[in-house]
Order: C-alpha cells, then structure tokens, then sequence
C-alpha cells in the first residue's frame, strides 16, 4: 500500500467513526494503518477506544501491545498480551509477542515458557524455535539453543538467521569447525551477511587461521559490521 492509500484509509476510517462512533472495528482498522505509518501513540488510542466499545476484542489487545512494545513498553504491552490470551487462549501471536518481550527484558525462563506454548499451539511455528534458541543462549544452554535452531531449520532450511545463531552458539561451545560450517552455509545463502562473515573469521582466528580471518574481516567490515575494524587490527597484523 502506497504512502497515500494509507492516508486515505485513515480518512475512510474517520467518516466510518463520525457515521458510528461505536464501530469497533472503524477504531480497529484505523489503529492498524496508524501502526504501519508509525504513529504508534495514535494507534495505541484507537486501540483502546476499540477495547472500551467491545472489551472481548482480542486482536486490539494484541495490536496495542505490538504498538507499545514497539514504543518500548514492554511491560505494557505484556499485560495486554496477557488481556488477549485471557480472552482466548489459544491466541499463539499474543504468547510468542509476549515471550518476545519478556525476553527484551532478560526474563528468559519466562520468556521460554511462552514459546513453549506456541509451539504446543503449533509445532511448525518456526519463529518460536527460533526465539526460544535465542532465550536459551542467553542462558548459556548451548545444546538446548541448536536442537530449537535445528528443529527451526526442519521447517525452513534456508533461514540465514538460524545458521548464523547457529555458528555463535558453536563458537561459544569451542567447536570452531562447526561453526564454521554453519557460518559459511549463511553466507551461501546471503552473500552480504555482515555477521555471518565475522563470526566465520572469529572461528578461523580461533583456530589460528590469521590469513583466513583477516579476509572474513575486511569483507565483515565492507559490509559496515560495526566491531570489523578491531577484529581487523587483530587478525591482520
């Protein structure tokens, strides 16, 4: 949708409101194109005045805590997703949205409990292997992040993210050929990943390959990694 469709849907949504001020879904539609513009404090309103006609909805929950968490209150919109799961349970957005920001907010074990609801709700819901992988490694239950990073590759087996996520967990493990492998898969699939490239020479310079992580470095570093430079200094002198 261009820039223009979105101002004239917001336009619609307002005749629709002023014709009805109780349409819900008027309040509804409106708060998501406001979202998609950014205006997310506008969306968070049309949200709420969404929730005061019809308090069972949802999706307005879930959406004002998307647009919160975008504003960075994820503690806010936890407790919206918490109101949309009450209201249907099996709402697998709202638990991995949640289990999202609980893990912004280092509450991992927390955090896993909801992907683990998601994946119960629907065990091909990659995102959720993904995130729990990523909780997991922040708890340094390394073994624990590559069967969810594995599991996500059953289902998408070409996701750079995962194989990069891959490559950092086998460089914490010391398992530095491993890594390697999986870091060269990611660049296989996307020839520009800048984290890929320097996690790929973290492990060579690991394995005193210098000449192998000085390359993988000064690509990183054309490619704007942001600690290229001192890895460079490291690796090619």
């Amino acid at each position: 949708m261009h820039l223009k469709d979105y101002y004239g849907a917001i336009a619609d949504y307002t005749k629709a409101i002023k014709i009805d001020p109780k349409d819900a879904d008027a309040y509804f539609g409106r708060g998501i194109v406001k979202g998609k513009l950014k205006n997310y404090e506008g969306a968070i309103a049309d949200y709420t005045k969404a929730i005061e006609i019809d308090p069972k909805a949802a999706d307005a929950y879930c959406n004002r805590g998307n647009d919160k968490a975008f504003l960075k209150d994820y503690y806010g919109a936890i407790a919206d997703y918490t109101k949309a799961i009450k209201i249907d349970p099996k709402y697998i957005d709202a638990y991995y949205n949640r289990g999202n920001d609980k893990r912004k907010l280092g509450d991992y074990n927390s955090a896993i409990v909801d992907y683990n609801k998601a994946i119960e709700i629907d065990p091909k819901y990659m995102k959720a292997y993904i995130s729990r992988g990523l909780s997991k490694d922040k708890l340094k239950d390394y073994y624990g992040a590559i069967a969810d990073y594995t599991k996500a590759l059953e289902i998408d087996p070409n996701n750079v993210l995962v194989y990069s996520n891959l490559g950092g967990v086998k460089n914490e493990l010391k398992d530095y050929y491993g890594a390697i492998a999986d870091y060269t898969k990611a660049i296989e699939i996307d020839p520009k990943d800048a984290d890929a490239y320097f996690g790929r020479g973290l492990a060579k310079y690991r394995l005193i390959d210098d000449n192998g992580a000085c390359k993988d470095g000064l690509i990183a570093q054309k490619l704007g990694h942001s600690l290229a430079l001192e890895f460079i200094n490291a690796a090619c002198n």
